[in-house]
């Protein structure tokens, strides 16, 4: 319906190009990394105490950290998720921080 002085709050918007505001309440992920050196039981065991994961998700995460070399374990705020990564880095274990892509 256009705009009228009937109803000034309704328009329409024909063959218009819109950009839509993607907001991500949660824009960074905590990757942990697959390495040659710790047992999948110590890789389980960080994941429960550092993130808080029950164990079958922690076995579901190192399983795909073990078969793609990498997984996002949870998202968050970098402020959330650096005491985590900096958590699971000094038990030895390989994690970064990355911001999501917009793809």
């Amino acid at each position: 319906m256009p705009y009228s002085l009937n109803n000034p709050r309704t328009f329409e918007v024909e063959d218009a190009d819109v950009d839509v505001l993607t907001s991500t309440e949660n824009p960074y992920s905590l990757i942990v990394w697959n390495d040659e050196v710790n047992t999948f039981e110590w890789v389980i065991e960080t994941l429960m105490e550092v993130c808080g994961q029950s164990q079958e998700q922690a076995e579901q995460c190192a399983m795909i950290i073990h078969s793609k070399g990498k997984y996002a374990v949870k998202r968050g705020s970098y402020e959330e998720l650096k005491p985590q990564c900096d958590a699971i880095t000094e038990r030895g274990i390989g994690a970064t921080i990355e911001i999501l892509s917009e793809s």
